[in-house]
């Protein structure tokens, strides 16, 4: 078993092209487009896509401490020790996701909800089959662990929202607490955001390039992602069956938030007029029609799961293709 230390040093692909870092600018694209809409986590298409431990092994090594380096080493060694090009192309998908991609997931939202989520759960379920497979075994601790993952996803998602005002202190406690929901999967940072009535603060600064807000958000975006993901990797590393169990659970208490069929209890309309859903409840397919005045169109639904199914499946077949190809 390799030690932290040893998992670190293979952090570096100096063998990556431009192809492979167009691919990790695509899965940034996707977690963009994952963590504007409530209910989905960026971490989950991390999960999904195979990224994850890197990610994080990244980001613990975006500290003050690396300044030292920089000074003794120099901007090439230290960009290669922090996976610069990773985090770069990385965070630079996503960041063009939030601006532009997440206008076209919000519209399908709009248009096509029961598909929209449906292809979610079918991500969410395909990726629960993932872990599993990845765990190392079962026993009291993970079962447990597998229960507190369900039942906390299932408790935030019955949390009635509240409204915060828009200071820059809250938008720094926002952004850091969001980040920290993006970084682990089943967790939506945009859901937090809503529970705190900060959704429409973030969509509205991000629409209006309103700088002040962004940046008070971006902070606490970035001290959350040094300060939580060392910790997240701790975990994985020092209890890894346990925090594997906990994250399963996460994934299978979001298949309750992903469920197609919801009917809107509670809404508010954004300052252009888009009418945003804080609260709802999920209903019984055979009763959408009579409660919501709209067609269930369950076939279509099930289709569209078995696509987010059959897209994880056919990535990690694509992935062990390749490595078989090329080991």
């Amino acid at each position: 078993m390799t030690t932290p230390d040893q998992q670190d040093m293979t952090l570096h692909q100096p063998g990556r092209s431009l192809k492979d870092y167009l691919f990790v600018l695509l899965k940034g694209l996707c977690m963009g487009a994952a963590d504007v809409v409530p209910g989905v986590s960026g971490g989950t298409i991390a999960f999904i896509t195979g990224i994850y431990d890197e990610w994080l092994s990244s980001l613990k090594r975006c500290t003050p401490a690396v300044l030292l380096r920089l000074k003794r080493e120099g901007i090439v060694k230290t960009w290669q020790y922090i996976n610069g090009n990773f985090l770069v192309a990385l965070f630079g998908g996503i960041l063009i996701s939030l601006k532009t991609f997440a206008a076209v997931v919000l519209v399908a939202m709009d248009t096509y909800p029961i598909l929209v989520w449906a292809f979610f759960s079918g991500l969410v379920a395909a990726s629960i089959y993932h872990l599993v497979r990845e765990q190392r075994g079962w026993g009291v601790s993970e079962a447990v662990g597998l229960l507190a993952g369900i039942g906390f996803i299932l408790a935030v998602a019955h949390m009635a929202p509240a409204q915060l005002p828009d200071h820059g202190w809250i938008l720094f406690l926002g952004g850091f607490v969001a980040i920290c929901a993006m970084i682990l999967p089943g967790i939506s940072g945009s859901f937090i955001l809503l529970l705190v009535g900060l959704y429409p603060v973030f969509l509205r600064a991000i629409h209006n390039l309103e700088i002040d807000k962004l940046l008070w958000f971006g902070a606490g975006c970035i001290c959350g992602l040094v300060a939580f993901s060392r910790f997240l990797l701790w975990l994985l590393r020092s209890y890894h069956n346990q925090t594997l169990s906990v994250l399963i659970g996460f994934l299978i208490g979001s298949l309750y938030v992903t469920w197609p069929w919801k009917n809107a209890l509670l809404t508010t309309t954004d300052s252009h007029g888009r009418v945003v859903v804080l609260q709802q409840e999920n209903l019984n397919p055979l009763n959408y029609l009579a409660a919501t005045g709209h067609e269930p169109t369950i076939l279509l639904a099930v289709v569209w799961a078995g696509l987010g199914v059959a897209l994880v499946l056919g990535v990690e077949l694509i992935a062990m293709w390749i490595k078989r190809r090329h080991g």
